[in-house]
């Protein structure tokens, strides 16, 4: 059993691809709680003309907060324990930097599916979590939730 799985999502559909997996794992009753986790690569120094960056960032803030909020309340419903945290950086070493430092025992991670020069071109954060990480990391396809 897992006691503590994180589960990185960046808002797409193919990142929520994880999600039907870890509720079967903790209605199975091999996770405990589960971790929903989104990275926010705010850059300070970003400017676009016209526009405060603290009005931008506040926004992403508040897209990732009601984001994970309503993922949380759907995964409650079905009686899974559920936290939500949000945090900066880039997201492949802050996914495995947060893992290791909060004690998480399972990344449960959605694979974009690159293969080729698309996956050069594109890098893939999923591989990269998978090489970083030093807990073991579940990729999913996202063929699966098709």
């Amino acid at each position: 059993m897992y006691q503590k799985v994180l589960v990185p999502l960046d808002g797409s559909e193919v990142a929520e691809c994880a999600l039907p997996d870890v509720k079967r794992m903790a209605k199975e009753g091999f996770v405990k709680e589960i971790t929903l986790l989104n990275v926010i690569d705010i850059q300070p120094n970003v400017f676009v003309e016209g526009v405060d960056s603290t009005i931008i960032q506040k926004t992403q803030l508040d897209n990732s907060r009601n984001y994970l909020n309503e993922l949380q309340a759907k995964l409650q419903a079905e009686g899974i324990e559920v936290k939500t945290e949000i945090i900066r950086g880039a997201a492949a070493q802050a996914i495995a930097d947060y893992a290791r430092d909060k004690g998480m025992e399972l990344i449960v991670i959605a694979t974009h599916g690159y293969t080729g020069m698309k996956r050069l071109m594109f890098g893939s954060v999923a591989l990269r979590v998978l090489h970083d990480a030093t807990v073991p990391v579940l990729l999913i396809r996202p063929a699966s939730c098709r």
